[in-house]
């Protein structure tokens, strides 16, 4: 029994010795690539509160809350090896303090919010392109108590109408946020108000962005009101039909892609950019199929028994 347990003990201990030699997630070490505030009075920016977004340069672009040469915040592009370029400071009369990051838009420009700022200090909606030339597209509260909006917090989004949408966390019904739609040239047009229905349980005080779902309804958050008081998540019809999603966007012929979208049970046929692929329907939300040969880049489609779904943005076939 001595020499049973002799074995066992040993067999443990020459286990932790290889434990002890095998990496850990605390020996996984991040790469600093720029730290913000490095030059005088923060020129480059200070306390960026949103992630990247990355352009078709191979560059990142994002914001700074602060900072910047009037220290009302900056819009910046950063080379994945931390070169950094200041695009745009604002000076408060075209908008101040963006909280929301930026969305590429299909037409290679990019867009974004300001909380505050703009000709009647409640935020604004901008465009600007990589050349740094920005466009302030709509300024908030141009009425009386802001039935509008005023103060948009979070980052846009680009449905698939190719309009951008997005929320605000004051302004509308009772100062409580809206959801709002705004196209490319700066329409725009409020959907809901929140706090629209006694004591708020429907929410109020948009922080977060929205999503859009295949189904092609929006989703987001309210981060107070509700039923209980604590916040609630909430779904937006816009009119908007089912699309499926591609995941990767991008690939060469061969490569792994999966399919997400509603109701795909039954799909007949799946092409990239019309050249026919193989596939499998894994579940009603999921498919899996490769790149095949020959394909170019452009538009996913799939035929299900509900009808024609094509993808959300062009899948680019890489050579």
């Amino acid at each position: 029994m001595q020499k049973i347990r002799w074995r066992i003990s040993l067999s443990k201990s020459f286990l932790l010795v290889l434990l002890a030699a095998m990496p850990s997630p605390a020996q996984t070490f991040t790469t600093t690539l720029y730290s913000f505030c490095s030059e005088a009075d923060c020129a480059d920016g200070d306390q960026p509160l949103s992630g990247l977004v990355q352009g078709s340069d191979g560059d990142f672009y994002g914001t700074t809350y602060g900072g910047g040469t009037y220290n009302y915040g900056t819009i910046y592009r950063i080379t994945p090896s931390g070169a950094l370029t200041i695009l745009h400071s604002f000076n408060d009369t075209d908008g101040a303090y963006p909280w929301g990051g930026l969305v590429r838009g299909t037409n290679g420009s990019f867009y974004g919010t300001t909380s505050e700022g703009g000709h009647n200090d409640n935020g604004t909606v901008f465009r600007i392109t990589t050349a740094g030339e920005l466009t302030t597209i709509y300024t908030f509260c141009p009425q009386d108590q802001c039935p509008d909006g005023a103060n948009p917090r979070a980052a846009l989004i680009q449905a698939t109408d190719g309009s951008l949408y997005g929320t605000t966390w004051g302004g509308g019904s009772k100062n409580h946020g809206t959801a709002f739609r705004i196209d490319l040239s700066g329409a725009l047009r409020t959907l809901y108000r929140f706090c629209s229905l006694p004591n708020c349980v429907d929410g109020s005080q948009i922080v977060a962005g929205l999503v859009q779902d295949t189904d092609g309804n929006l989703y987001g958050t309210a981060s107070n009101g509700g039923k209980y008081g604590g916040g609630t998540v909430f779904s937006l019809s816009v009119g908007l039909g089912p699309f499926v999603e591609t995941r990767p966007t991008l690939g060469m012929a061969g490569k792994h892609v999966e399919i997400l979208g509603t109701d795909l049970t039954g799909t007949t046929s799946l092409t990239f950019n019309g050249t026919p692929a193989t596939f499998s329907v894994v579940s009603p939300s999921l498919i899996k199929t490769t790149v095949p040969a020959g394909a170019t880049s452009g538009t996913v489609q799939v035929v299900t028994p509900g009808g024609t779904l094509n993808s959300n943005v062009a899948f680019r076939v890489i050579q």
